[in-house]
């Protein structure tokens, strides 16, 4: 059973996701999107399978959305597209793929829900916040 994680291992969110994976017993292809972008086709199958538009996929923090005036709605999907392949930071992570669907792991334990084994056991994220307690419940 293969999961793939499109990750940034500078971020944290993406980090504890990887974590979580890594938790449940799964090693997963990881592909670090900033250097090996999706291509277009890919990028429209993720977007699709999330049931998601382009523009919900759009990160703003530390990006050039505000320089590239990306809030405006005059921008289509495909021309979204196309400053998310050539500027990848665009692209909000980590999506992750496993045979049981695909998501935008924003928060981390979003993946527990596409997880073959999502009874990982006690998970506390980098920043101390528990996601599984002690006892196997979710608390997030």
């Amino acid at each position: 059973m293969t999961i793939t994680i499109y990750h940034n291992p500078a971020c944290g969110t993406s980090r504890n996701t990887l974590a979580i994976i890594r938790q449940s017993g799964e090693e997963p292809e990881v592909i670090e999107y900033l250097k090996n972008p999706p291509s277009r086709e890919k990028l429209v199958g993720l977007i699709a399978a999330m049931g998601m538009t382009p523009r919900a996929l759009l990160r703003e923090k530390g990006t050039p959305y505000a320089e590239l005036g990306l809030g405006d709605p005059k921008w289509s999907d495909d021309e979204i597209l196309d400053f998310m392949l050539a500027h990848p930071i665009l692209i909000n992570r980590p999506i992750v793929v496993s045979p049981l669907g695909v998501v935008l792991a924003r928060p981390s334990e979003r993946v527990l829900d596409i997880l073959p084994n999502p009874d990982i056991g006690p998970f506390t994220k980098e920043d101390g916040e528990v996601v599984v307690d002690a006892g196997g419940k979710r608390v997030v």
